[in-house]
């Protein structure tokens, strides 16, 4: 295979050069002043592409340590609501277990490439503490550049990197192996899986090894969640009570994109909204400080807001979301959300900053309440629009575009077809639906 998906078996003379031609490729990049040149000879196509989002990303290879991103009483609460948690007791048994003794790390990390869990042999954590391999710490591609954890959410794809394929040199005497963890329901992700250590972290087995567990543990989570959901329906009299226990199983969020009516999942239970209460939910989601009642009133109302009707809309959306979750019902003074409710436009946002373009075009399904008219709104959907529209321009490949231009907000897009068309060889057959697209758009607009 000439650019293989996985690196070559550890130890042969493969690994060996791949490792050799690795190291060329940085001081390349040396001389180009973190410029990724396209025709490295050797290094795997997906490594070169994500150097590429690395130093896009700004990355610095230089900087031996990777940012701390939350410190340990943030880090506790936060582990302690995050869905992962109730699978721990899987992975620790599967993978931790296991790795005492064999020079071997298994960390866990959310999706958004944040360390949650790093455990494993004890001489090898003291040493990953070195560059920042703890919990707590953020090892995302725009923080660290290329890595097993920070790829794989890139890409959504299992991913294994070896050696000096890191894009931070502090990290090029270690290998790791990650897989992306998928909600059993919504197929979101969650998180991420990943095994660090020498050589052996990038053999065959290890990346089978990690994938049954993701799978284990990715069954394991829908099995509690039907648990939970059968001892609500069995017992109405605790329902309470289970409603707490449960809080960690699932990520509350909200559907914004390509909806005239959001979708709102608090612990497992889902409400189509009214198109008001989904617009206060947007706008509040995107402001987790808060907001007073005057600032609220300006970004809904698009005239002079009404606090009294405010008033009242809240008091009816409070009902709605008290069947849901009482602990999630809005404060006021200011209005803010107490439990962290996880928007899809968010979701769109986080990738991009994160070069995973590819999967905020998956999570976009069109404009966010492309109806409303609320300002906020209107602002929120503009930036998430233009964010997606730019990145894609930026760095998307022909498939991306395609994608974006079967949009409706992509439909009289000129420059977006112009750009595939530079893109695509001379003779590809795309190219005819393509000039074909730009000659309906500039007959449609003569009309």
């Amino acid at each position: 295979m000439r650019n293989p998906v996985h690196p070559p078996v550890p130890g042969s003379d493969a690994a060996a050069l791949l490792q050799k031609r690795a190291l060329t490729g940085h001081e390349r990049m040396d001389s180009l002043r973190l410029g990724v040149p396209e025709d490295i000879i050797g290094l795997r196509r997906l490594v070169r592409e994500s150097w590429q989002r690395s130093a896009s990303l700004q990355a610095n290879p230089d900087v031996a340590e990777a940012p701390l991103a939350m410190d340990r009483d943030e880090l506790e609460e936060y582990r302690r609501q995050h869905p992962l948690a109730t699978i721990m007791p899987v992975i620790k048994k599967l993978l931790v277990q296991p790795s005492h003794d064999s020079g071997l790390l298994v960390a866990v990390g959310d999706d958004v490439g944040r360390l949650l869990w790093v455990d494993g042999d004890p001489v090898m954590q003291r040493r990953a503490e070195g560059m920042m391999f703890v919990a707590g710490a953020d090892w995302s591609e725009a923080s660290v550049g290329t890595s097993a954890p920070g790829t794989a959410l890139a890409l959504d794809r299992s991913i294994q990197i070896s050696g000096a394929e890191h894009f931070k040199r502090s990290v090029h005497p270690w290998s790791c192996t990650a897989v992306p963890f998928h909600d059993p329901d919504s197929g979101a992700v969650l998180g991420v899986v990943d095994i660090t250590g020498t050589e052996t972290a990038v053999a065959a087995h290890t990346l089978s090894l990690v994938e049954a567990t993701v799978a284990a543990a990715q069954a394991q989570l829908r099995i509690e969640r039907l648990t939970l959901a059968a001892a609500v329906r069995d017992k109405p009299r605790r329902r309470s009570g289970a409603a707490t226990s449960g809080q960690a199983l699932y990520r509350n969020s909200l559907q914004l994109l390509g909806r005239d009516q959001a979708l709102l999942s608090i612990d497992g239970r889902t409400v189509s909204l009214s198109a008001r209460h989904s617009e206060i939910l947007a706008i509040l989601s995107s402001h987790p400080a808060g907001l007073s009642a005057e600032d609220l009133c300006n970004q809904l109302y698009p005239g002079d807001g009404s606090a009294v009707t405010l008033r009242a809309e809240m008091v009816r959306l409070r009902k709605v979301i008290q069947e849901l979750s009482p602990d999630a019902v809005p404060g006021s003074r200011p209005y803010r959300l107490p439990v962290e409710l996880l928007p899809d436009s968010g979701q769109v946002l986080s990738c991009l900053q994160r070069g995973a373009h590819r999967i905020a075009l998956e999570i976009y399904k069109g404009g966010l309440l492309p109806r409303s008219e609320a300002p906020g709104v209107v602002q929120l959907r503009e930036r998430v629009s233009h964010l997606l529209r730019e990145a894609l321009l930026s760095d998307g490949s022909v498939d991306s575009l395609l994608k974006y231009a079967e949009l409706p907000e992509a439909k009289y897009d000129v420059d977006l077809r112009l750009a595939v068309l530079k893109l695509l060889p001379p003779r590809s057959p795309k190219r005819a639906a393509v000039v074909a697209d730009l000659e309906r758009i500039e007959t449609e607009l003569k009309a």
